[in-house]
């Protein structure tokens, strides 16, 4: 064969080549399933797009709807708060449209785990209207997430745990089908299962949303399913065409997300406004999650009126108080704050709070004596007590052992230079 009949063959082939692709890409949409009319006995109703069909409920909530304790469009006002706010905060929407956004899956991650239920919760000028999205089939997986249509515009999605579960399972499903889909673009997300941790710390032992539903939210859920029964339902629905128990499903979504909404109202008053900090200890947890922010001000303005307003009573106040006092060189405020510590705390502040002085009397009042007492003290606890770690124990018998050697040097100078002189 000549050198021009390979070239000519090479052509025919990559021709072949590009009609083969040009086939693999084209997409037919699937049928609907043959349980359709079943499904929409429940009051669901039918959307078709070029990739498939999709279920849909709409559900219409007036502003004055009470969830639990809590009434839905009281969040209207936590918004405008928020958008009058002079820093930013983990709680803060974005610009962009604002939705409460929770799914419901066939599992809790990897590629096999289809999400099947999407629900949306938008507040509208005057109601919330919410949409739940159902798959009808995987082979409507296309159709079912364009519907949704969160690649549309900037979002602000208000989850629970959305953005360690929900959000990335959305992006591993939308990745799937990447060539038909137009881009998801991240939205700014509100995690109130992160805000809920940081404003509880200490007070409750679990944290899911029917936990803090029932304590916080006064809203007790009757004939609920368990979260893990939900892709066993949706299983038998696709393979028996049951939609009716499918609505248990549907129904446990449409509470996860109503409790978005109230939560979201409750957290803003706790993180905004004095009046809603039940106590000093949550009170105190908010002034740390701004510190930990960077608001450094507004953390040690928060910290010193909640020490005025509560005393003694939470000394986990004084602990972060005191290293604020500290970076403001106002030490001896600073020496009565690890005082307290020092003698109402417990754990591995006590410890810590013990090290602070010692460091205060040694660097800044020049007191060796009391700096030797503290750093004693310190080291007896953590002789006498088994709930420290082994790594946190020896870390601070080193760095006690080093402090200790170097106030020992300042209060008896003259033995350390005859120490010296032996050892020449």
């Amino acid at each position: 064969m000549s050198y021009e009949q390979k070239l000519m063959a090479m052509k025919s082939l990559l021709k072949k080549t590009a009609v083969v692709q040009e086939v693999e890409e084209t997409f037919n949409a699937p049928p609907a399933p043959s349980y359709e009319k079943r499904w929409l006995t429940t009051g669901m109703k039918k959307i078709e797009n070029e990739f498939g069909v999709v279920y849909t409920r709409v559900i219409h909530y007036p502003l004055d709807t009470m969830h639990g304790d809590f009434r839905l469009g009281d969040v209207k006002q936590k918004l405008m708060k928020w958008s009058k706010a002079e820093y930013m905060h983990p709680l803060s929407p974005s610009a962009g449209k604002l939705l409460f956004f929770d799914t419901e899956t066939t599992g809790l991650k990897g590629a096999g785990a289809v999400i099947f239920l999407i629900g949306l919760l938008e507040l509208k000028s005057n109601e919330f209207v919410m949409t739940q999205y159902v798959l009808p089939n995987p082979d409507h997986e296309a159709a079912f997430l364009y519907a949704s249509e969160l690649w549309r515009e900037d979002l602000t999605l208000v989850t629970y745990n959305g953005k360690s579960f929900d959000f990335p399972q959305l992006q591993t499903r939308w990745s799937l089908h990447r060539k038909l889909l137009p881009p998801l673009p991240v939205p700014h997300q509100i995690d109130l299962l992160h805000g809920s941790r940081r404003i509880w710390k200490g007070q409750m032992e679990s944290f899911k949303l029917t936990e803090v539903e029932r304590t916080q939210l006064g809203f007790h859920r009757k004939d609920d399913i368990p979260g893990h029964m939900a892709p066993i339902i949706y299983q038998d629905a696709v393979k028996n065409g049951r939609a009716e128990i499918l609505m248990k499903v549907m129904w446990h979504n449409e509470w996860d997300i109503l409790s978005l909404v109230t939560l979201f109202s409750l957290s803003t008053d706790i993180v905004m406004e004095e009046d809603s900090q039940q106590n000093a200890q949550i009170a105190t947890n908010i002034a740390k999650w701004f510190q930990d922010l960077g608001l450094t001000d507004h953390s040690f303005t928060e910290l010193q009126r909640i020490a005025e307003v509560y005393g003694t009573s939470y000394p986990m106040t004084h602990y972060h108080l005191g290293f604020l006092l500290k970076r403001h060189k106002e030490f001896d405020r600073a020496i009565q704050s690890f005082e307290i510590v020092a003698t109402h705390g417990t754990g591995r502040e006590q410890v810590l709070a013990y090290e602070e002085l010692a460091k205060l009397y040694e660097h800044q009042v020049k007191d060796y004596s009391l700096a030797y007492e503290h750093i004693l003290s310190a080291d007896k606890l953590l002789q006498q007590s088994n709930e420290f770690t082994p790594r946190f124990s020896n870390r601070m018998k080193k760095s006690l052992a080093k402090r200790e050697m170097r106030v020992n040097r300042k209060l008896f100078p003259g033995q350390a230079q005859e120490a010296t002189h032996e050892e020449q």
